[in-house]
């Protein structure tokens, strides 16, 4: 198990905006399923694409600039990133995935810890899986729903980077979103939430907070 540098890094004022993650720190970063603490408190994950915003997004729903970190060199992160709250919950930060300067056989061997977490971890009570809203979901997004959606939990789909679009043209990305979805999985899309989002104008930030908030009780 790998420990990061600690960082001094202070909350932003609390004020209007999102909570469910306020004073979340740092807890471990593991690299294989058996670093992993016990199965315990309420966990939620948030996985997406290489790219895709994740950090950002985390970052902006915990009000801090310096929680969760991307790799300078996209896709080569290769940990499960654990942040607790003081609420006991934990928030998890899966590696990116989907890169292509990645050798294949590390592609195949994370995809398979990532679908492996997701699929059996007992105490994960919701997926934030972060997409471009410019990209929409891609097959290795699917792969990851593939191996969650049939245990009942809930899924939200952060559609980042909305910003880059007019109100118009992020209405109508995430709208294509959930039309895909829904035809892929006609028996788990009510389960599913799709939030426009953009960390850099704080776009969907509250719709998000509300649903982390709800998986956290």
């Amino acid at each position: 198990m790998k420990k990061r540098d600690i960082v001094t890094e202070k909350p932003r004022p609390v004020g209007p905006g999102p909570r469910a993650l306020l004073g979340a720190r740092f807890l471990i970063a593991a690299a294989a399923l058996e670093q992993l603490p016990p199965a315990g408190p309420p966990e939620v994950a948030f996985a997406g694409r290489s790219n895709a915003g994740k950090s950002s997004a985390i970052n902006a729903l915990a009000s801090r600039d310096r929680l969760a970190f991307a790799s300078r060199t996209p896709g080569r992160t290769q940990q499960i990133v654990m942040f607790v709250l003081p609420s006991g919950s934990i928030v998890a930060d899966l590696p990116g995935y989907g890169y292509a300067a990645v050798p294949q056989a590390v592609k195949r061997a994370w995809q398979e810890v990532l679908a492996a977490y997701v699929a059996t971890r007992p105490t994960l009570v919701g997926l934030v899986l972060v997409v471009d809203a410019r990209h929409g979901v891609k097959p290795l997004d699917c792969v990851l729903l593939d191996g969650f959606l049939p245990s009942g939990r809930e899924v939200m789909i952060l559609a980042t980077k909305s910003d880059k679009l007019s109100r118009h043209e992020a209405a109508q990305a995430s709208a294509a979103i959930r039309r895909d979805l829904g035809e892929r999985y006609p028996h788990h899309v009510a389960r599913i939430t799709v939030v426009p989002f953009s960390a850099t104008a704080r776009a969907g930030l509250i719709e998000a907070d509300a649903v982390l908030a709800r998986w956290l009780g």
